[in-house]
């Protein structure tokens, strides 16, 4: 994947917010340029996988012992996937550098794209929709907290002429590398999207387009807006009719 502008040191300050932090068991991947430190626990041979990509204020080490026995006891395998910079991961955030690492980190799993679930968290979700668009026979897609329109998002946290462009110039970039309303119908499988109808950092008309764009019928897609809860407490706010809804839809792939 070319450079792009996108990944100017000043987006990269201002979008992600990587910590170190040691958790036991590191998988390691291998990307170009960096070694990212992920974690996967496959205690069910015979289960699907859920390939989870987190926001960008969070690491790996946060999810692993909350979220990932939820899925231990729904009967699914998880991995968690780390970004550059991020935990005990080598490498510098890039909203565009890290696109090319999607594609390294699904293959290393060493599982058919039919027995992954892709899972995006905020950020996480642009990541898991090109994941996608890369695998559009993996079994299913979760997008929680979901981005639907990247330049947005963007413009809130960067001007154009902070990295030496005009705003058209940033648009035709972010069109390049983040349409989302073009990558996800390139997947055709069924799709959950979970979202809070009080997320004061990215409303929840983004989860509305997120369910629109995907060209499912009605049968192979959900959307729930969750009336508690806001960006970051979703789960927590939610806890019992989050989790009932990952039931229902996972067993929906099963």
């Amino acid at each position: 994947m070319s450079e792009s502008i996108l990944d100017h040191k000043i987006v990269s300050s201002r979008y992600f917010f990587p910590r170190a932090k040691e958790f036991k068991n590191p998988f390691y991947v291998d990307c170009d340029g960096a070694r990212l430190a992920c974690y996967y626990q496959n205690k069910h041979p015979d289960a699907k996988t859920i390939v989870f990509f987190h926001g960008n204020g969070e690491i790996v080490a946060d999810y692993i012992n909350f979220f990932v026995p939820v899925f231990d006891q729904l009967g699914f395998n998880c991995f968690l996937s780390e970004y550059r910079g991020y935990g005990l991961s080598t490498g510098t955030p890039g909203l565009v550098r890290m696109l090319s690492d999607v594609k390294p980190v699904i293959e290393a799993i060493g599982q058919p794209p039919e027995n992954l679930i892709l899972f995006g968290r905020s950020v996480g979700s642009i990541y898991a929709i090109h994941g996608a668009s890369l695998f559009p026979g993996i079994a299913g897609l979760i997008l929680e907290s979901g981005i639907a329109e990247v330049f947005e998002r963007l413009l809130l946290r960067v001007r154009p002429e902070e990295i030496g462009i005009t705003l058209a110039e940033m648009e035709e970039e972010v069109a390049t590398y983040f349409n989302v309303q073009e990558k996800l119908p390139l997947y055709n499988g069924p799709l959950l999207v979970l979202h809070a109808r009080h997320d004061s950092l990215v409303h929840f008309s983004h989860g509305q387009r997120l369910y629109e764009w995907s060209l499912q019928p009605e049968g192979k897609k959900i959307l729930k807006i969750f009336d508690s809860g806001d960006h970051n407490d979703i789960f927590a706010a939610n806890a019992q009719e989050y989790i009932r809804q990952l039931a229902d839809y996972l067993g929906m792939l099963t």
